[in-house]
């Protein structure tokens, strides 16, 4: 995919790729650096558009880097606790449409602190229209 920024991750000389392995990166940018210090992506060398097309070895490279990038984040920031996922397709907030897994240290003095990835279902400005709660 020649127009795709993940597959050519070094033709965006703004992202530095901080831990590789055979088959992932985990990168930086400095976009993202600016609103929450430590926070990156792990993704794929080869195109995949959602998670769900990983191979296992994805997957298990996904997690080394994973592990790797929270100890260096660990040390480098502190962070008192994090966000991390994948969103899939437009509606699922990926903007992107290469599989990448966000690694984002929170802190206590942030002003979404205690916002995790959970909070558009606990949110019922978030209800679908003609949908009714079943809770009783």
């Amino acid at each position: 995919m020649g127009d795709c920024i993940f597959c050519n991750p070094m033709n965006f000389p703004e992202q530095k790729i901080v831990f590789e392995n055979e088959s992932c990166y985990f990168l930086q940018s400095p976009k993202a650096q600016d609103i929450l210090e430590g926070a990156g992506l792990i993704i794929p060398k080869a195109h995949k558009q959602t998670v769900f097309d990983l191979s296992e070895k994805e997957w298990t490279d996904t997690y080394e880097l994973m592990q790797d990038a929270k100890r260096l984040l660990d040390s480098e920031f502190a962070p008192n606790g994090y966000s991390t996922g994948w969103n899939v397709n437009p509606v699922g907030g990926q903007s992107i449409p290469h599989a990448h897994f966000h690694i984002i240290p929170r802190f206590n003095d942030e002003p979404f602190a205690g916002r995790g990835i959970r909070s558009w279902i606990k949110s019922e400005e978030n209800r679908r229209p003609g949908r009714v709660s079943k809770v009783l």
